[in-house]
């Protein structure tokens, strides 16, 4: 196992925790890493705070850059290296060097794809003018920081409601800026339920954004010299200088595929619990694959930053020659907007119903912290629970500060199988700056009992 050289496509999250575990395993083990960008191991969920100027500098963001990998842990990693083929029958891969302009073919033993995920662009007219930006890299987060700098921009519209859109439309907000947010769903936040979701849309619009659903993207406009002037819905024109697409994400599993190795949920890499492809040492992780969820149990795309770490560190396990299996996810997530705190985990109502499972659901409003203490803020609740067994299948929160955080404890229950009647009776913290004696959570599971 020693011996076996390890490639990498792919430094971000996965790629590298996955090469970092292999070489705490094997620390004279030959292991190379492509990244076609220029940044390694990178906070990506940052760059909407960073854009915003609550993060100081992109630096911060950085966990652990190229030559530290190289000098300290003797991995090489080789940055601005794009890889172009993957070839299984002998065991290669053809790279271009981006800055020499060449390319060459490195053998491998075991290869790990770890190619991400790239945001979903709509084929518009003047898409790619001046003042359009996706998030997806570091790099995208620092175009928009810099082109915010430079022009000041003074109306910014954000195309998608999910957790980019909500994010950015903070972040540009807070930088002064007039807001629009269109999306095509009937309410913001599509993984949750529109009964939940509404209080977000409410509170953005109480802040001064201005929230327009059920308008479909249409076009952009520009002037004479191709720099973003509007942005045409079917329902509306908007001034615009600034745009951000956050519509999505979709796994980069062309590669793979054109190497013949099997893409599987939403084009995602087909993966087995161990992070194996159908093509012997060949690995897949991180935002390019797919995975196990638990309630829906079958396999599934969810591009988390957190499920890309644990997807690594499984992967670097088996590679390293151990026995891991990854369990699967819930797609448990948590943002913000302002001062109000939005997080999901497991399965919404649609989400069940489409699973064909039968369930019960309730909705309770609560305070986070005893109702004389000071700072209490109101939350909302919404739980879902298994007809007839009563085994929980998601949760729901929004509200004031210490709400989302609470959506931990129904994840952990959701994973343990717990019922509802379970969750009330668990042995949870209490005192007033923190919670009421009845933690929301548990009041919401006392509904389903």
């Amino acid at each position: 196992m020693a011996n076996r050289k390890l490639v990498v496509i792919g430094g971000d999250a996965a790629g590298m925790s996955a090469a970092s575990k292999v070489r705490r395993e094997h620390p004279d083990r030959e292991i190379v890493v492509f990244e076609r960008g220029r940044h390694t191991s990178y906070a990506a969920c940052g760059m909407p705070y960073l854009i915003a100027g609550e993060v100081e500098s992109s630096d911060r963001l950085i966990t652990r850059r190229p030559e530290v990998f190289r000098e300290k842990q003797n991995i090489d990693v080789r940055t601005l290296h794009e890889v172009l083929e993957i070839d299984t029958e002998q065991r290669r891969v053809k790279v271009r060097d981006l800055q020499q302009d060449t390319t060459f073919w490195e053998g491998w033993d075991d290869l790990l794809i770890a190619t991400g995920a790239s945001p979903i662009v709509p084929d518009l007219s003047n898409i790619d003018a001046e003042g359009i930006f996706s998030l997806s890299t570091l790099q995208s987060g620092i175009d928009v920081f810099e082109y915010v700098e430079a022009h000041q921009p003074a109306k910014a519209v954000i195309v998608g409601g999910g957790y980019i859109g909500i994010e950015m439309a903070e972040a540009l907000f807070e930088r002064g800026m007039e807001v629009a947010l269109i999306d095509m769903a009937p309410e913001v936040m599509v993984s949750m339920d529109a009964d939940v979701a509404e209080s977000i849309s409410e509170a953005m619009r109480d802040a001064g954004v201005s929230v327009f659903l059920r308008e479909k993207l249409e076009r952009f406009e520009t002037d004479s010299d191709g720099r973003l002037r509007a942005v045409v819905t079917d329902r509306q024109t908007l001034e615009a200088d600034l745009v951000i697409l956050g519509i999505g994400v979709r796994p980069n599993g062309e590669l793979a595929e054109a190497a013949g190795i099997r893409l599987g949920a939403n084009g995602a890499v087909q993966v087995n619990k161990r992070l194996e492809t159908s093509v012997p040492h060949v690995w897949a992780a991180g935002d390019c694959a797919e995975s196990f969820h638990l309630v829906k149990e079958r396999q599934v795309f969810i591009a988390l930053g957190t499920v890309a770490n644990k997807h690594g560190l499984v992967a670097g396990i088996n590679i390293s020659g151990g026995r891991m299996e990854f369990p699967g996810v819930l797609g448990t997530a948590i943002t913000r907007f302002r001062d109000l705190e939005i997080s999901r985990t497991g399965l919404s109502e649609k989400e069940a119903e489409e699973s064909g499972i039968p369930f019960r659901v309730k909705t309770i409003d609560a305070l986070t912290r005893s109702h004389y203490f000071p700072g209490s803020a109101k939350l909302k609740v919404k739980l879902l629970a298994e007809e007839g067994t009563g085994r929980l299948l998601g949760g729901q929160i929004v509200g004031g500060n210490g709400a989302a955080k609470r959506i931990d404890t129904i994840a952990v229950a959701i994973t343990a199988k717990l019922t509802a009647e379970q969750l009330v009776y668990m042995d949870l913290s209490y005192a007033p700056p923190f919670s009421p004696v009845w933690d929301p959570v548990q009041t919401a599971a006392r509904t389903l009992v």
